[in-house]
């Protein structure tokens, strides 16, 4: 399946797979951003993107953000829809700089990750009573 893609700065490359089994593709940054401690920011990540219908787009950190930059996504993963793709809809990765000094991602950086998720919309069926049985609540698997 082809998935179309508008790059913002033509001289950054498309996101690729980096080995064959990749399931993610890397975001890069578009421009320099300096993120102060403690700031959550918006790092624009150069591309809009045309997510299929039927799927949605998650942007998840990439597993050495934290460890190489200090930085964290504050609300875990981003979710991209498939009608956020009009001329001004560049995806942008929220972080946060959980260090006691600034941080600066470079033009170019890893800044997070894309998977491409299969969806669906279910209707909700209003009822009086769910199961019978309950699992235990939060946390009762461990």
């Amino acid at each position: 399946m082809n998935v179309k893609i508008k790059r913002i700065d033509k001289s950054l490359p498309l996101p690729v797979y980096e080995t064959g089994g990749s399931v993610g593709f890397d975001f890069l940054a578009r421009e320099d951003v300096e993120i102060q401690p403690d700031e959550i920011s918006l790092i624009p990540a150069n591309v809009i993107v045309e997510v299929p219908k039927g799927y949605a787009l998650i942007l998840a950190a990439r597993s050495s953000t934290p460890r190489k930059h200090g930085l964290t996504k504050p609300h875990g993963i981003g979710v991209i829809d498939n009608d956020y793709c009009g001329p001004k809809d560049e995806i942008k990765i929220q972080v946060k700089n959980f260090r006691t000094k600034s941080v600066t991602i470079k033009k170019g950086d890893k800044i997070a990750q894309g998977l491409f998720v299969k969806t669906d919309q279910l209707q909700f069926e209003e009822v009086d009573e769910i199961k019978a049985e309950s699992r235990g609540g939060f946390g009762s698997t461990g």
